[in-house]
């Protein structure tokens, strides 16, 4: 109801500032079509004639918006094409990575036993931020690229059709995203810390490549390898960014932020919805097809005890110290 009495008190004041700037133009001139005032009062505007307005919005001395148009050309030129190949190109990559290099496969097979890795509530707030996750990266890759790569193929029905469906999933999403994203943020970051052995991990690619002096290698781990604590601190950060962002954008009317903060958080909005693209396709890939046994830790939380030894070493070893490995019944 806020948001009508704003728009209604904006044509108001645009009929006032019409009705000045004609009454002090009036000596003998002829009255003027309401489509001509119009035109008449932008011009005189952008020529920097004063009027009076009845706003009392913080904009109210600004009637006439004005942006940095290079906002919208890098929006187009650069933000847009950079979502989709974040998109298409990392999963073409992994697609050709997979036919020439082939998966990590356990040595020696599943033996069978599956041992204790994430609780249950663990689980669920990994589905939690990562089911809205990806319907934000498909929404947002509609709402901010479609107008240029998709729109110009379809009709202008389905077109109207695909972003309304896209924007109210779009913000339906976002509210259990930034859950998801906060409790991951705050529970898991005991594990995700980085270690010197994570070096040696990064250097050999954590022994997924199969070919070439890699092949073979099985670098240590702990509970998170380098590359699962790279993904982490990524999703940490530009999580804040996209999520701080977010808000401003979905809520404008509890921030009430200027027009140029607006155009900021479009931006880092974009910019940070690209990265997290790029690394979702990464740790897809990563958590499924190339690591054998890998997806059973996000479904049932346990892990095939030979995935264990293989993928975390040191993690397996430290609770099979401690006399904390647990199988599954």
């Amino acid at each position: 109801m806020n948001k009508w009495f704003k728009q209604i008190g904006v044509v108001i004041a645009l009929m006032f500032s019409v009705m000045t700037f004609a009454h002090a133009s009036g000596s003998g001139e002829e009255s003027l079509t309401v489509q001509d005032g119009n035109a008449q009062l932008w011009a005189q505007l952008k020529d920097g004639v004063e009027g009076r307005t009845t706003s009392t919005s913080e904009f109210h001395a600004q009637p006439i918006n004005t942006y940095d148009l290079r906002v919208f050309q890098l929006r187009s030129d650069l933000l847009a094409p950079a979502l989709l190949a974040s998109f298409f190109g990392m999963i073409i990559i992994f697609l050709l990575f997979m036919k020439i290099n082939g998966i990590a496969k356990l040595h020696g097979g599943f033996t069978g036993k599956m041992v204790y890795r994430w609780s249950k509530f663990d689980v669920s707030i990994h589905w939690l931020g990562a089911i809205p996750c990806m319907l934000l990266i498909l929404t947002g890759m509609v709402l901010l690229a479609g107008r240029y790569f998709f729109q110009p193929y379809i009709s202008e029905g389905m077109w109207s059709s695909l972003v309304y469906i896209a924007k109210e999933v779009h913000d339906y999403m976002a509210i259990p995203f930034m859950l998801g994203w906060a409790l991951m943020s705050v529970l898991w970051a005991k594990t995700q810390l980085p270690k010197m052995y994570d070096l040696k991990w990064m250097l050999v690619v954590g022994g997924y490549i199969n070919f070439g002096p890699f092949k073979g290698k099985h670098p240590d781990a702990g509970f998170a390898n380098a590359g699962e604590k790279l993904w982490f601190w990524a999703f940490a950060l530009f999580g804040l960014f996209i999520s701080v962002s977010g808000m401003l954008l979905l809520f404008p009317n509890l921030f009430e932020p200027s027009r140029n903060l607006s155009l900021l958080a479009l931006v880092v909005h974009s910019v940070s919805a690209i990265i997290i693209c790029a690394f979702s396709i990464v740790h897809i890939f990563m958590a499924t097809a190339m690591s054998e046994g890998g997806m059973d830790c996000m479904v049932s939380g346990y892990c095939d005890e030979q995935w264990a030894k293989q993928h975390h070493n040191l993690w397996y070893d430290e609770i099979k110290e401690k006399g904390e490995l647990k199988y599954r019944d």
